[in-house]
C-alpha cells in the first residue's frame, strides 16, 4: 500500500480551503448536479494523495484537481443507470476535458457568483439558500453551518439534501439573473457573501487565525456585485463593512497567535488605504438615503476605526445604530451586540439583566459567554465571570480565542478600563 508523503494531506486541505468553491462552481456549471460535482471533486482529492505523493505537486494543483474531477464525473455518468439521459452532459464534459489537455496551464472559469445566485433562488427558503451557498461556495462543513445557525448537524444535513434535490427537480437555471429579477435574491446573496467573509475572519478551519484567502474571495465577489449593480446601497454597505474590518487583520492577533481586542490593537498595523476606501464607499451608500442592515453595520465599524484613542469611541451612537439594526434585522446576535454597547454606555446592571434573557437562545454561542464573563467582571461578580469564561473557552473554535479568554479569566482580580469584548465584529 502506498502511503501519502508527510504533510501532503495538509497541503491538499490548504489548497481546497482556498480553491474548493471555485472548483466546485466550475464542476456544477458543467454537470448541473451538486452531488455529482462534490463526489467527483472528492474522488480527485483521493487521487491527488496517491499521484502527488509519487510525482510531487503539479504546477497548477487547482487545474489538476478540476481536470481529474471532470474525468471522475465522466466515469460516474458512464456507469450510471441514467447514462442515456446524460449523453449531452457527457459530451460537453469530454469536450471540456479535451480542451484542457491542449492547454499547458488552463485557467479555471470563475463561476462562483453564478452558483451563489443559483443557490439563492426564491424557490428555496431563505435559511436554506444561505446554508447551501455556504456549503458549496464557502466550503463550510455541515457541522460548521449547523453551528452558525444554532441547529443540529443532522437537521442541517437534511436541509441541504432537500435543497439540492429541489434545484435538480425544478430545473432552476444556473445563471446570474437579469437586474430586474434581483430583488427576490439580493438579501440572500449579500448574507452569503457576508458569512463567507466572516468564516475567513473567524477561521473556524485550519491553523491560521484568519483565512485571508476566504476574506479576499468574499471582498472580490462583493466588488463584482458593485459592478453589476452600481447604484445598490446595500451592496456598497457590505463592501464598506468588509473593508473596514479586513483593514485591521494584521493587528487582530499578536506574534503568539493570541487574539487582540480592538482597544489593544497596534493601529500602525492597520491598512489605512483600505480604511479610507471603505469609508468613502460607506459615504457613497449613505448619501443614497436608503439605509439597510449592512450599511448600519459598516457605520458601526466606521465609528470604531475613527475613534482615536479607543476611549473616545462614541458608544451612545453605536447603541443607537444597534437599536436601528435590531429593528431592521432582528436576531439574537444583533441583540447581543446591542447589549454590549448598552454596557459600554454605562448601563451595566440593565445590560446584565438583558443578557441573562438570551441564555437559552445563545447557550451554544461562544461570544455570548465571553460577553457574560466580561459583564460579570465589570460588576465584580468573580464566580459568575469565571464560570462564563470556562464555558466560553470550551466553546472557542481557535487556539487564539482560547488563549485570550484564558488570559482574561486568569486576571479576574483586575478591573479593566473597558469591556474588550469579542462578539461578532470587534
Amino acid at each position: 500500500m502506498t502511503h501519502p508523503a508527510p504533510g501532503l494531506a495538509d497541503t491538499i486541505s490548504a489548497i481546497l480551503r482556498d480553491d474548493r468553491g471555485r472548483l466546485l462552481a466550475a464542476l456544477i456549471r458543467s454537470l448541473g448536479d451538486f452531488d455529482l460535482a462534490e463526489e467527483a471533486l472528492s474522488d480527485a482529492t483521493e487521487r491527488a494523495l496517491v499521484h502527488w505523493g509519487r510525482n510531487g505537486l503539479p504546477t497548477r494543483p487547482d487545474a489538476w484537481l478540476l481536470q481529474v474531477a471532470r474525468r471522475a464525473a465522466i466515469d460516474h455518468i458512464r456507469k450510471s443507470k441514467r447514462h442515456a439521459a446524460r449523453i449531452p452532459d457527457l459530451t460537453m464534459l469530454m469536450e471540456e476535458d479535451e480542451a484542457s489537455r491542449a492547454m499547458e496551464a488552463p485557467e479555471i472559469p470563475d463561476e462562483r457568483l453564478r452558483l451563489i445566485f443559483t443557490c439563492c433562488h426564491p424557490a428555496l427558503e431563505e435559511k436554506t439558500r444561505v446554508a447551501l451557498t455556504l456549503r458549496t461556495v464557502g466550503g463550510l462543513t455541515t457541522r460548521e453551518i449547523a453551528r452558525a445557525f444554532l441547529d443540529t448537524e443532522v437537521a442541517m444535513g437534511q436541509r441541504l439534501s432537500r435543497a439540492k434535490a429541489k434545484i435538480s427537480a425544478s430545473g432552476i437555471a444556473y445563471e446570474v439573473p437579469g437586474r430586474q429579477d434581483w430583488d427576490a435574491r439580493l438579501n440572500s446573496v449579500l448574507t452569503v457573501l457576508y458569512l463567507i467573509f466572516n468564516e475567513g475572519w473567524t477561521a473556524s478551519q485550519g491553523d491560521a487565525p484568519i483565512r485571508e484567502a476566504l476574506c479576499d474571495e468574499a471582498i472580490w465577489l462583493t466588488r463584482l456585485m458593485t459592478c453589476l449593480a452600481p447604484d445598490e446601497p446595500e451592496i456598497e454597505g457590505l463592501m464598506a463593512l468588509m473593508m473596514l474590518s479586513h483593514a485591521r487583520r494584521a493587528a487582530r492577533f499578536d506574534g503568539d497567535g493570541a487574539f487582540q481586542p480592538l482597544e489593544n490593537q497596534d493601529r500602525s498595523l492597520w491598512d489605512t488605504a483600505m480604511i479610507d476606501e471603505g469609508l468613502a464607499i460607506l459615504d457613497l451608500a449613505v448619501a443614497r438615503r436608503l439605509p439597510g442592515p449592512f450599511q448600519i453595520q459598516a457605520a458601526i465599524n466606521a465609528l470604531h476605526v475613527r475613534a482615536d484613542p479607543p476611549a473616545a469611541t462614541d458608544w451612545p451612537q453605536i447603541l443607537l445604530l444597534y437599536e436601528r439594526l435590531a429593528a431592521l434585522a432582528p436576531s439574537p446576535v444583533v441583540h447581543l451586540n446591542r447589549i454590549v454597547a448598552l454596557a459600554e454606555s454605562g448601563a451595566l446592571t440593565r445590560a446584565r439583566r438583558e443578557l441573562d434573557a438570551l441564555a437559552c437562545t445563545l447557550d451554544p454561542y461562544q461570544p455570548f459567554h465571553a460577553a457574560r464573563a466580561e459583564l460579570a467582571r465589570r460588576a465584580g461578580d468573580v464566580p459568575a465571570a469565571r464560570a462564563a469564561y470556562d464555558r466560553a473557552i470550551t466553546l472557542a473554535a481557535s487556539a487564539g480565542d482560547r488563549a485570550w479568554l484564558a488570559a482574561r479569566r486568569d486576571t479576574l482580580e483586575d478591573t479593566p478600563p473597558s469591556i474588550g469584548l469579542r462578539v461578532s465584529r470587534e
